[in-house]
């Protein structure tokens, strides 16, 4: 016999969690990146040279039980300071039963620990680059927007670019195409805030002191967390935030079955990103920004990239 009160409970998920930011310091400058990771020994120099010349000032990564060199290939970079925090953990409550996703508790231990010596943070995979259009690094391209605490940057997705397997080549030089169109499964954001204004975390938004529940885009235009995926607020202008998703079909496999930090199933992880891979390359274009960026720092060819903090 099955008694009424030993049915199980189902777990949800908290979708932001609320945090008291940090007192700014007195020097606080820069821009810090804040990623979670595992298992990614192929792609991590690359991630970090390129921001490194973007002018990142330090990335925190929290390693999610990498079992390659994912680690000590961060620790050993030479082109900027980048602090590794083993994360492995899982939390949940009893009451209500509510799970406290690994990913934004990251994020908020970064904001509280480390963001007082930072202008600006901002939380990305390492997937996403984060491309200025015109200016030579991200603060510089931050400057006209130093009144606002928290930019919302849109997804362009980029699609395998014909290839099978995994590229020797860095990422930029190898991934060029890009979905046309930014809106419905396709269209999310990653932002850049002031970490000592922050007052609710999550993924894909926040909520800071000074701004609530608004947030700007990279012109300064202002709407609502709610509100922003209107055509009328994306924008590529000034920043652009690449999301290489799908890399070779090889790798697109390896990331589902690898499963998401975030702790969704494989199930609905694969569904959404096999719905995303159609839309992406149904109609590609070419997008050369992060090339152009590179350019403008003599980076002209793969070599000239690999070796920038080599040796």
């Amino acid at each position: 016999m099955i008694w009424p009160f030993s049915k199980s409970r189902k777990k949800g998920r908290a979708s932001r969690i609320s945090i008291r930011p940090p007192k700014p310091d007195a020097d606080r400058h820069g821009i810090a990146l804040v990623a979670i990771a595992k298992d990614e020994e192929r792609r991590i120099e690359d991630w970090l040279t390129f921001h490194s010349l973007a002018g990142v000032r330090e990335v925190i990564l929290y390693d999610n039980m990498s079992g390659d060199r994912t680690a000590e290939i961060a620790r050993n970079f030479k082109g900027m300071k980048v602090t590794v925090i083993p994360w492995q953990l899982h939390t949940e409550t009893d009451s209500p039963v509510l799970i406290l996703p690994r990913q934004i508790i990251a994020y908020c231990h970064a904001l509280c620990t480390f963001g007082s010596k930072f202008r600006w943070m901002s939380m990305v995979d390492l997937d996403e680059y984060i491309v200025p259009k015109d200016a030579m690094s991200i603060p510089e391209a931050l400057k006209p927007l130093e009144a606002h605490s928290n930019i919302s940057l849109p997804w362009a997705m980029f699609g395998h670019n014909g290839h099978e397997t995994p590229t020797q080549r860095p990422i930029p030089f190898n991934y060029t195409e890009r979905a046309a169109e930014q809106s419905g499964p396709l269209l999310n954001f990653k932002c850049i805030i002031d970490p000592t204004n922050v007052t609710k975390v999550s993924v894909h938004k926040f909520e800071t002191a000074s701004m609530g529940k608004q947030t700007v885009n990279t012109l300064g235009q202002s709407a609502s967390n709610k509100t922003r995926k209107s055509s009328a607020f994306v924008t590529n202008e000034v920043l652009q935030l690449n999301h290489y998703y799908l890399l070779s079909r090889q790798e697109t496999d390896d990331k589902i079955n690898r499963g998401a930090v975030s702790g969704v199933s494989n199930d609905t992880r694969a569904k959404s990103l096999r719905e995303k891979q159609i839309l992406i390359e149904a109609n590609p274009i070419t997008d050369n920004s992060a090339l152009e960026f590179l350019s403008r720092h003599g980076v002209k060819h793969a070599n000239d990239f690999a070796d920038k903090f080599r040796g």
